[in-house]
């Protein structure tokens, strides 16, 4: 397809504008997919308000997003699997296949990963997008492009779930109730767990917690997380603690509200990168540490999970911006955490 395209770029810290960009050129293994949604995820913000995460620095001009939907305009010669016209999801990871990490099946970890939004590589908030075919998973017509864009951060909470064990007859509780959270949660009741409790200390997210299935929630402003945790569970603990918020606080209450031999998947990445944590209780306890980076395999799953009923992905959207309002979309989604759960860019119609 010939022609320009519209592309929203950061062009320093706190700053958007836009650009008209040459249409992605396709490669055969390639489809050209129109977007139609873009989630804004927490690391996106991080790059807005402050221009790094960690060793991975923006360099203006820049394009955010990594949480695309959409629908496919063109078809490279070799892909076979998807036609014009098919919606999908992308995964926005494009690995080597070949190093140690892809041929053990734990692409996640590939050391050469090609990542919408990490620096240097550009991000989706644009009109169109060339991608490797065998990342865009076609959507049964009961999953819309808004849902599909929300597969990304859903397979991260499948991920958290899996490296949980988490399975029927547990009692679970995900400590923070962001977009991770919550679609951790939701993870953890469609994977069959028995009782899932949020912790976090604004209460219009505990509310839209209740609203999407949690069984119980906790303000951590108003009660002590780890006495209400034990309470519930008897005095011995829960089975399994996803860590979503990030914080040295939160994570000290989940090694204390765990269960002896229990799980503790952390997921939140701490603004220091560094915590002190009680040791010797993890020790004394024998808990099981697990980490997540990004996911694996999940997407199949998670689709067929949205399609199936057992996640109400759109439950979590609280706004949609015009892709004409980016700059607004970035300062409020930063600036009212306390309200916007979700934010999605609706790109195009």
């Amino acid at each position: 397809m010939n022609g320009t395209m519209k592309v929203a770029v950061m062009t320093g810290i706190g700053q958007m504008a836009y650009e008209q960009r040459p249409i992605p050129t396709l490669k055969d293994n390639e489809v050209l997919v129109k977007l139609e949604y873009v989630g804004i995820c927490g690391s996106d913000m991080h790059y807005y308000e402050t221009g790094a995460i960690g060793n991975y620095v923006v360099e203006p001009p820049f394009v955010l997003g990594h949480e695309p939907g959409g629908v496919v305009v063109e078809v490279g010669k070799n892909v076979h699997h998807l036609s014009i016209g098919d919606r999908v999801a992308l995964e926005p990871g494009k690995t080597c296949g070949h190093c140690e990490f892809c041929r053990q099946g734990k692409y996640n970890l590939c050391p050469d990963v090609v990542f919408f939004a990490t620096p240097p590589v550009d991000g989706v908030f644009q009109e169109y997008v060339a991608h490797e075919a065998d990342l865009c998973f076609k959507l049964p017509d009961n999953v819309s492009t808004l849902e599909g864009a929300l597969i990304e951060p859903l397979a991260v909470g499948f991920h958290a779930a899996n490296q949980g064990g988490a399975h029927a007859g547990q009692t679970a509780v995900v400590m923070g109730a962001g977009c991770i959270g919550l679609v951790t949660m939701m993870a953890l009741k469609a994977e069959g767990i028995s009782r899932v409790y949020v912790v976090d200390i604004m209460q219009k997210r505990l509310d839209k917690a209740l609203e999407l299935g949690a069984d119980g929630v906790i303000n951590g402003k108003e009660k002590d997380a780890v006495e209400e945790v034990l309470s519930l569970t008897n005095g011995q603990g829960c089975d399994l603690v996803i860590e979503t918020a990030g914080t040295e606080f939160t994570t000290r209450q989940a090694i204390h509200m765990a269960k002896k031999g229990a799980n503790l998947v952390l997921v939140g990445y701490s603004k220091t990168g560094e915590m002190t944590l009680p040791m010797s209780l993890v020790l004394d306890k024998e808990l099981t540490l697990k980490t997540v980076f990004r996911y694996r395999h999940i997407y199949p799953m998670a689709i067929d999970a949205v399609a199936a009923g057992k996640v109400n992905l759109k439950g979590i959207v609280t706004n949609i911006f015009s892709f004409d309002d980016i700059q607004n979309a970035m300062n409020c989604s930063i600036q009212d955490k306390s309200n916007i759960v979700k934010a999605v860019v609706q790109i195009s119609r």
